[in-house]
């Protein structure tokens, strides 16, 4: 592999790029040319084990740049060397030696989109509670999933990856149904996702109504007024009976937002909402406006609203009752890995043990490899809202765990829900009432108070993002690696590498990935490959798609050094 020279004195405003023979200073008000990138990408794969299957191959685009997009395949990204805590030492790449090769899949987001406790119906001021695509996801995570075992190893290490991690929001509306439909994506098995009647779609999508997609009706809804198919006998393919392979490798789950409340947001002890989830009336809100207003009121404030006894669903719209769909627990949550049928490819629980179920601690440590120690946080606040924080228990384990692995020289990947900037939820939490909430800067510094923090891996916010965040010495800098989410485009997974280089730095290389299925597909073809080649066709041509997910070139794929703290 070739080695890369060093450049000095790289700014915010420049990265460096793996180009031929050195390095490329690319300056983030730019861009490369054709000629300039295909000599950077041809670098890269030089660095790299395979590229085969990554975004350092290819990457989805669209192929036309007006009207509605079909995708086709575009040059990948290229590898950007980020030195923004340590410098980049000549020759390591002949050095270097691969301690960890993880893989995290972040905010899944698998639904039932016949569910009659879904808050579509306020789309059109918060538009993530409906997304054209939303049907699809457990063939999308099924494709996802074989996308990981077709590759198998690091790009950059060779090694066999150690494991998989998903890092929250893997249901997404606190469904035991949508629960049970991610564990056998995740662990392999046969999906039918429908719910409710056997014979009818009773979703938004069959509705008629011109605010959402409806795919096989000739109305002519917004969604379809922008150029989406009309698709005769969709929901029937969507229905069908479809395998998931399952993992060839140890996975680990995070407990989310959206694994533990309404839509994410609403806090689960409103039980005048929860009791509509296995009941016959489709929640389209509630029949006095003032009911109503509290609702508004609360989702945009994150404050909570009583909504009172008297807030009384609507129940005009009725839909096939299913037991199926009831809400879970947090302790229900970790029970339902700990089933022998979710064994998988282990480890039994994928994290969670007997003793958290019965206590409720959705916090673990586990091993990644040898000398490195991932550490599952819960971010999520039980007093409901998308927002998260740690309570003081969990806070002081964290503290106890980090000053416990400097002293046996161990390595840490912190792995959360939410990110340093989204742990701003201070609110009691209802079943601790007494107990202080620490939000995002209190954890940084205390990530920064030991030496050996590699990174903080999170999802939430459906972006990549990769922050380096450095501290009062050169080993007590770490880097934030905030990954975009699956149901929204990009839908990527990202594998991180962790590299000894021998000369006193580590590298972290960061590597995104999509899921397996084809870019184009005919709109009559119901495999399970085409169904998820539409989930991110139809992610890319959501309404609301703005490009902001995808982040900027220095958060895709990278070369991220730091001091080794045990050098």
């Amino acid at each position: 592999m070739e080695s890369v020279s060093h450049v000095p004195d790289v700014t915010r405003r420049s990265l460096l790029l793996a180009g031929a023979g050195g390095l490329v200073l690319l300056s983030l008000g730019g861009g490369l040319s054709a000629r300039a990138r295909d000599s950077v990408l041809r670098a890269t794969r030089s660095r790299a084990y395979s590229t085969v299957g990554t975004t350092l191959d290819e990457v989805a685009i669209a192929g036309n740049t007006t009207g509605y997009r079909r995708l086709v395949a575009g040059p990948g990204y290229p590898l950007i060397v980020r030195e923004d805590l340590a410098g980049a030492q000549t020759g390591r790449d002949d050095s270097r030696t691969a301690l960890a090769s993880i893989v995290q899949f972040t905010d899944l987001h698998v639904i039932d989109a016949q569910s009659p406790m879904r808050l579509e119906f306020l789309a059109a001021s918060c538009p993530p509670f409906f997304r054209p695509q939303e049907a699809l996801g457990t063939q999308a995570a099924a494709q996802l999933v074989k996308r990981v075992n077709e590759i198998g190893a690091g790009p950059f290490t060779g090694r066999a990856f150690d494991c998989v991690v998903s890092t929250g929001d893997n249901s997404d509306n606190n469904e035991t149904m949508e629960l049970d439909w991610f564990l056998t994506a995740m662990n392999g098995g046969s999906i039918v996702a429908g719910s409710g009647s056997l014979t009818e779609w009773e979703g938004v999508q069959a509705s008629g109504d011109p605010l959402y997609y409806n795919p096989e009706l000739g109305v002519n809804d917004r969604y379809k007024k922008a150029g989406f198919p009309r698709i005769d006998g969709f929901f029937d393919r969507v229905i069908a009976e479809h395998v998931s392979e399952g993992l060839n490798t140890p996975w680990y789950s995070v407990f989310g937002n959206h694994d533990d409340s309404i839509g994410g947001t609403i806090p689960a002890q409103w039980d005048e909402l929860e009791e509509l989830y296995t009941g016959t009336t489709k929640f389209t809100g509630f029949t006095k406006p003032d009911a109503n207003a509290a609702l508004a009121a609360a989702l945009g404030t994150q404050k909570p609203s009583g909504l009172g006894r008297d807030a009384v669903a609507d129940k005009r719209w009725q839909v096939t009752a299913d037991a199926r769909r009831r809400p879970f627990s947090p302790a229900e949550f970790m029970a339902a890995h700990l089933d022998p049928s979710a064994t998988g490819p282990g480890p039994v629980g994928h994290g969670f043990t007997q003793a958290a179920v019965d206590s409720s601690i959705a916090y673990y440590t586990f091993r990644i490899s040898d000398g490195v120690t991932g550490v599952a946080l819960d971010s999520t606040n039980r007093a409901g809202f998308t927002h998260g924080s740690l309570g003081t228990v969990q806070f002081r384990w964290l503290q106890n765990v980090l000053r416990s692995g400097v002293v046996d020289g161990e390595l840490f990947v912190i792995f959360s829900h939410h990110t340093s900037g989204s742990m701003d939820n201070p609110r009691p939490d209802p079943r601790t009432p007494g107990e202080l909430r620490h939000l995002g800067p209190e954890v940084v510094d205390l990530l920064h108070s030991v030496p050996n923090v590699l990174a903080w891996v999170n999802g939430h916010t459906h972006t990549n993002n990769i922050s380096p965040r450095p501290g009062a010495t050169p080993k007590q800098g770490f880097w934030e690696i905030n990954t975009a989410s699956h149901i929204e485009f990009p839908q990527q997974a990202r594998i991180i590498d962790v590299c000894d280089n021998h000369d006193g730095t580590l590298s972290l290389f960061t590597t995104l990935i999509e899921s397996a299925a084809p870019y184009q597909v005919s709109y009559d073809d119901g495999s399970q490959a085409a169904l998820a080649s539409l989930y991110r066709e139809f992610s890319m041509n959501d309404l609301n798609y703005t490009g902001s997910h995808e982040g900027q070139p220095q958060d895709h794929n990278t070369e991220l050094l730091l001091a080794n703290p045990l050098a």
